[in-house]
């Protein structure tokens, strides 16, 4: 599945409704709509989604449904662990019921880039989630800790995690409860077996994967377009996980293509070949000649970033994908124009 969990410039509905169209076909079975742009799910969580977003939400999940596949929305109660006092409870219940009328099947509770360093942390959280528990009308209750990697990047940026987190917050969770991890890295390379064991050990559950690839916000990664087919995600894994979420990258139809060979990893096990796959992905979604010319540019994309192209590497790029009229084309045409640049300003604002 999908959870829409980056920084930076939305999708829009239109798109979110093409990738949802496109990949179902290829057994995505959800898409969980949480991005951070988002104020309603985020800073401002108290209030209301203004009532042109309700609807598109709304309708939205059922184009979903429609299509069989289950329609999410990921919360982010900013610190609410701080105070779950009767205000904080009353705020809460409000978004819940919120959330019930657009037509939830999965609720997501995401704990993520919060202060963690705190006493009782995981106590804390295991009793807000079981306290959602009672009232959503979601059948799936999905939980991102604050600390959902092993990355040492987290404790450096919102503190040193409490001892045994992990451990504490698997033992006091329901066992129906799920929980997202990102794997031994924010942006993990690979997952095995024996990793994803150890932290099902840890989560007394199998981890459901957030996976930040082809992710690319933030001010480091923005220049960056993550097109390649998936790779260090073997077949092998599936019986050791609860489910495999995609973070998708701001370009949406461009998305589309690694999303396609996850699903083509999976089906074909150890006969796997990421350069045939993604051939085969990107004919699908932009057609024979514009996959010959992302093909060609994979190594700027993402080896290089646009920061590195010369005015010449430039000039060539956008003569080339403006003889497209196609919305994949149209993407990298406006990477290229930077129209997708995220500031670290920007991700602390929200």
């Amino acid at each position: 599945g999908v959870i829409e969990g980056y920084y930076g410039r939305p999708w829009s509905w239109e798109a979110r409704r093409e990738a949802v169209a496109r990949l179902a076909p290829h057994g995505y079975r959800f898409f969980i709509y949480a991005p951070k742009s988002d104020p309603f799910l985020r800073r401002r969580w108290q209030e209301p989604h203004p009532a042109p977003a309700g609807a598109e939400l709304r309708a939205f999940s059922t184009f979903c449904r429609e299509r069989a596949v289950r329609f999410g929305v990921g919360l982010s109660p900013y610190e609410i662990y701080r105070d779950f006092g009767e205000a904080a409870q009353a705020a809460l219940s409000a978004k819940l019921a919120e959330l019930d009328s657009f037509g939830l099947d999965d609720l997501a509770i995401l704990f993520d880039d919060m202060r963690g360093d705190l006493p009782g942390l995981a106590a804390s959280q295991a009793r807000i989630v079981h306290w959602i528990a009672e009232r959503t009308r979601a059948s799936r209750l999905i939980v991102c800790p604050s600390y959902y990697t092993d990355d040492p990047i987290l404790d450096r940026v919102f503190g040193q995690r409490p001892d045994r987190y992990l451990e504490d917050l698997g033992a006091l969770l329901d066992p129906a409860i799920e929980v997202f991890w990102t794997g031994e890295e924010v942006c993990s390379r690979e997952f095995s077996p024996g990793h994803l064991d150890r932290v099902a050990g840890q989560l007394r559950r199998k981890p459901f994967l957030w996976d930040n690839y082809p992710v690319n916000d933030g001010p480091l990664m923005s220049p960056f377009l993550h097109v390649r087919a998936f790779t260090g995600r073997p077949a092998a894994i599936g019986p050791h996980i609860a489910a495999h979420a995609v973070n998708p990258a701001l370009q949406p139809t461009l998305s589309q293509i690694p999303a396609i060979t996850l699903a083509e990893s999976y089906r074909q096990g150890e006969a796997y070949e990421y350069g045939q796959a993604f051939l085969r992905a990107a004919r699908e979604v932009a057609g024979e000649d514009l996959a010959r010319a992302l093909l060609l540019n994979t190594t700027q994309f993402q080896g290089f970033g646009r920061d590195r192209l010369t005015e010449e590497n430039v000039a060539r790029m956008r003569a080339r994908y403006e003889r497209f009229d196609h919305p994949a084309a149209r993407e990298v045409l406006a990477w290229l124009d930077g129209a997708y640049d995220i500031s670290l300003a920007e991700i602390e604002a929200t």
